[in-house]
């Protein structure tokens, strides 16, 4: 007997994928919340599923963090205008799971997926990810940064940003252990990146702007701490603006992250949410995620069975060596860690 969209835990559970699909263009609508259009090809994605099914998209708070989407399923709660879909840095998505906000919901392509980026009891699963990496705008900037060490240089005063804060931001947060790696620190060790911040505010090099995509195109981020993928996807952006956005990892503090999807157990759309997770983890969808120069969590497998866009995976930032990920514990000492001493870091 096939079980109703919000106790589903599986597209079986659903009465097969024609069932779900069914369902959701019934609801006809998604709740989305956090997803810019040119971060990871969310526009492309977003599109995509529109056509596809027919089921309407609404993204509140493009801008937001991964805090402010589980602000949001709090505040939210049981509404109709409650968000149906997270998207979160790991460490947001392993507390959502613990608040118990997430339903479990396992893809079809769940056994596939990297056993150290999924929740055993699919509550959460990566989907994509990237390497933290430099951003620079060779108009406004002589030389242009290419590590952590060369941001201390005087010639950056008031230039260097992060995109958010990292009590709030998973790119963020990942900037810090970016930072702390390349100082000495290490996965059990994030404290040299707090250090270095300090460092960068007392020289005056830090720039407290959001290094967002407005941001980038006004000139107010001329150098800015994100992502690999939202940092080449700003170059393809704002060429025709006029803008030269260069991008470097550094090879000083290289690190590398994945982003989590997950429903909101109270999601007021049940089957569109399943779906759009279905859609996310497709082969269609991670081959989108490659176009906005991601890295699928379901590359390897792709590369096995066939299906993986290999001309996109070119286009993809060469990196030396197997990314290596911390461990939960060291996840949760690092962020209680950055909680209690950004701000004193930054201060003044």
């Amino acid at each position: 007997m096939p079980r109703k969209p919000s106790a589903a835990t599986s597209v079986r559970d659903m009465g097969g994928m024609d069932a779900l699909i069914a369902a959701a263009k019934h609801e006809g609508r998604l709740n989305a919340i956090a997803l810019p259009r040119d971060w990871a090809n969310y526009g492309g994605l977003i599109d995509g599923f529109e056509k596809r099914y027919g089921i309407k998209v609404t993204v509140a708070n493009p801008q937001g963090s991964s805090q402010d989407e589980l602000d949001a399923v709090r505040k939210g709660g049981k509404s109709h205008h409650a968000p149906d879909v997270l998207d979160v840095a790991d460490t947001f998505a392993r507390a959502a799971a613990r608040e118990n906000l997430l339903a479990p919901y396992t893809v079809i392509e769940y056994d596939a997926i990297p056993r150290n980026q999924k929740d055993r009891r699919g509550r959460w699963a990566n989907n994509y990810g990237g390497y933290i990496s430099i951003g620079c705008n060779a108009k406004r900037v002589k030389t242009c940064p290419r590590t952590f060490a060369d941001l201390l240089k005087p010639q950056y005063k008031g230039k260097v940003s992060l995109d958010g804060d990292p009590t709030r931001s998973g790119t963020a947060f990942a900037g810090v252990y970016a930072a702390a790696l390349a100082n000495n620190g290490s996965f059990g060790n994030i404290r040299p990146g707090l250090d270095f911040f300090a460092k960068l505010k007392k020289k005056g090099n830090f720039n407290p702007v959001e290094s967002t995509s407005t941001a980038v195109k006004s000139g107010q981020t001329a150098i800015g701490i994100d992502w690999d993928y939202v940092n080449l996807e700003y170059a393809d952006q704002f060429r025709s603006k006029g803008v030269t956005w260069r991008v470097a990892i550094p090879f000083d503090g290289t690190f590398a992250q994945y982003y989590a999807l997950a429903v909101n157990r109270h999601a007021p759309h049940p089957a569109a949410a399943r779906l759009w997770l279905e859609y996310l983890f497709s082969p269609g969808g991670q081959n989108l995620r490659l176009q906005g120069y991601a890295r699928p969590a379901l590359l390897a497998a792709m590369e096995q069975d066939g299906t993986l866009d290999e001309a996109a995976a070119a286009m993809l930032p060469t990196v030396e060596g197997t990314p290596q990920f911390p461990t939960d514990a060291q996840l949760e000492k690092a962020r209680d860690i950055v909680d209690r001493g950004w701000a004193k870091a930054v201060s003044g």
